[in-house]
């Protein structure tokens, strides 16, 4: 159900066991530059990492015995490839370097297809601003009613939540991980900082001044700039389930149906939407035990899947009821009380600021 958008195929099991591999082959690919790893290792090594090589069900059955997935999964692509290659796999890493890496890769390919729906969702508010910038409606506050305001600053309020936090989602950065067993890249020797450069390179990602496995701060960032997302895009579809009340009825957006009440048009997608962003309240534990945390490091990776799942879904299905939305001017008007039909809505200047700020 809130799958839409597409950040939910970019955060399944199988996703992650590709990220996964896709950084095992990055790391053979640096090791191979810097001079640490034969060449035909790598080469091999790279070939050998497709999730469709592996069985993601029983690598994650049997991460149970090591704690993580990546125990199981190494041992798995040792036998994929040649023998005189094997001992070349994960070489000089942790666990938790692979994972961690992963992790970002996963987000890096989910939060672009979240970002992708923030700017849908920004360029629908930005033309109902522009359209209904003197379409009267009554301003609500403690959900009774107000002054009168226009639909097209309702919609510009909108267009600067989504923005602002479209814009410290993209801020976070997302760094690669490579520090061995204690964070010190002894295994790599002098090696160390030049094969993490090209690690890095290699993944797309930021090369961190210095490895991160207890220092979770990037991780919080993101999950939070994703509760951001959500919750700007539930604000949004909120508005649009009240509004869309049957008393009230001052959009229609785009319906689903009701088992019981032919009648009814249930705003599915807005209701999708807010249900979504209220799974986005989890926060991470940045206090872990010294250089390896035991159990706060294993709880974030269903953290960050669900949170970029769920905020993949918020924006999709906010988009979704905006692109279809309809909006009822003459009820707008007619709603408003008559003690204030006369009060002059304002708020002109605001929409131009924030459309030319924002849009």
């Amino acid at each position: 159900m809130f799958s839409r958008g597409g950040a939910a195929e970019q955060v399944s099991a199988r996703a992650w066991l590709q990220a996964m591999l896709d950084t095992e082959a990055a790391l053979t690919r640096a090791c191979a530059h810097a001079g640490v790893i034969p060449s035909a290792a790598a080469e091999a090594i790279g070939e050998a990492c497709s999730a469709g090589c592996f069985d993601v069900e029983v690598i994650g059955l049997d991460a149970a015995g090591g704690g993580n997935p990546v125990i199981p999964l190494v041992r798995a692509l040792r036998a994929q490839v040649p023998p005189e290659h094997a001992e070349h796999v994960h070489h000089g890493a942790t666990s938790q370097d692979i994972l961690d890496t992963a992790a970002m890769l996963v987000s890096t390919r989910a939060r672009e297809l979240v970002l992708a729906e923030l700017d849908g969702i920004t360029a629908a508010c930005a033309e109902l601003a522009e359209k209904h910038r003197s379409t009267a409606m009554a301003a609500r506050t403690l959900l009774q009613q107000a002054v009168p305001t226009t639909f097209g600053l309702k919609a510009a309020g909108w267009l600067a939540g989504v923005v602002e936090a479209r814009r410290r989602l993209a801020a976070v950065e997302l760094a690669a991980q490579l520090g061995g067993a204690a964070g010190t890249l002894a295994s790599l020797g002098d090696k160390g900082p030049e094969v993490l450069r090209l690690y890095a390179e290699e993944l797309s990602l930021a090369e961190p001044p210095l490895p991160w496995h207890a220092n979770r701060v990037r991780v919080a960032e993101l999950i939070d700039a994703l509760a951001l997302v959500g919750g700007t895009c539930g604000k949004i579809a909120l508005d649009v389930i009240l509004l869309a009340q049957t008393e009230v009825a001052e959009v229609t957006p785009p319906a689903g149906g009701s088992t019981a009440m032919a009648h009814k048009r249930n705003p599915a997608s807005a209701v999708v939407a807010v249900a979504a962003a209220r799974q986005l309240a989890q926060r991470i534990d940045l206090l872990g035990e010294h250089e390896r945390a035991a159990g706060a490091w294993q709880a974030e990776w269903p953290a960050l899947t669900n949170a970029l799942g769920y905020a993949g879904g918020a924006a999709a299905a906010t988009r979704e009821t905006l692109d279809g939305l309809e909006v009822n001017v003459d009820r707008m008007l007619a709603n408003i009380s008559p003690e204030l039909a006369d009060y002059a809505p304002g708020g002109d200047a605001f929409i131009d600021r924030a459309l030319e700020r924002y849009a």
